[in-house]
């Protein structure tokens, strides 16, 4: 465990220590202020000094195929999603690929990174932001936090305890397990699956379809019109609601 006061990102601090040294398997860094936050597709997370979760976590493979990487999503997804069912947070789900939401608001933002070696992935660096005791995120819409969602206060060094050791269980035997395994469990949770949702597509298109489903390789299944079915990457569709 290494703690630090302030880093630009604790995911690329991770990466560049695992380039100078050989770490150990569940190696975390933690922050109390992180200056440069990132989301999926280089989105910035926004985070109060202090008040929230802010963690990278070092998960070592020996046999984690490429083509079962979105493993990684369902298990982290779902480790953070037990947690917090724990702990009663309400309406809970998981919008894809791993954004953590209660009811149409987001909690948690999770990052993975993967370093490869030709098909395998060796290393994967977990980036984790989790908002807790924050209460007021300026002009961010459709944000919330366990304090705003509770009115409890949460100790972040036992909440951190809590994610690790659900990380731990859930990654249990990945290795030896197929996307198409894995994924009813995350699919149970996804956000709007079924429901009439509006999305927007490369060319700023926006339409309507509705969430079946997710991939063997992790690609988000729609439903258009005409029974149409069509299958998007992470950048290729936004979902608006």
């Amino acid at each position: 465990m290494i703690k630090l006061d302030a880093t630009d990102s604790t995911n690329l601090y991770l990466k560049n220590l695992l380039r100078s040294k050989t770490l150990a398997d569940y190696t975390v860094v933690v922050t109390a202020k992180q200056l440069k936050g990132r989301g999926q597709m280089g989105a910035e997370w926004v985070t109060e000094n202090g008040k929230n979760l802010t963690f990278s976590v070092l998960k070592n493979f020996e046999s984690l195929q490429v083509v079962q990487q979105f493993n990684l999503n369902t298990c982290i997804s779902l480790a953070v999603y037990a947690v917090l069912k724990e702990l009663s947070i309400p309406d809970l789900r998981v919008k894809w690929p791993n954004d953590i939401m209660s009811g149409s608001t987001k909690i948690c933002g999770i990052l993975i990174e993967n370093v490869l070696k030709g098909k395998i992935i060796q290393h994967s660096i977990i980036g984790i932001g989790l908002n807790v005791n924050q209460i007021s995120f300026k002009n961010l819409e459709k944000v919330s936090s366990l304090k705003l969602l509770t009115a409890q206060y949460f100790d972040l060094d036992e909440l951190l305890t809590r994610l690790l050791e659900k990380l731990r269980h859930y990654f249990i035997g990945i290795e030896g397990k197929s996307v198409p395994q894995m994924l009813p469990a995350y699919e149970k949770v996804l956000f709007r699956k079924d429901k009439p949702s509006t999305f927007k597509n490369v060319d700023d298109e926006v339409f309507m379809g509705f969430i079946r489903g997710v991939s063997s390789d992790g690609k988000l299944v729609l439903e258009l019109e005409d029974n149409v079915f069509k299958e998007y990457g992470l950048k290729e569709v936004k979902l608006l609601y």
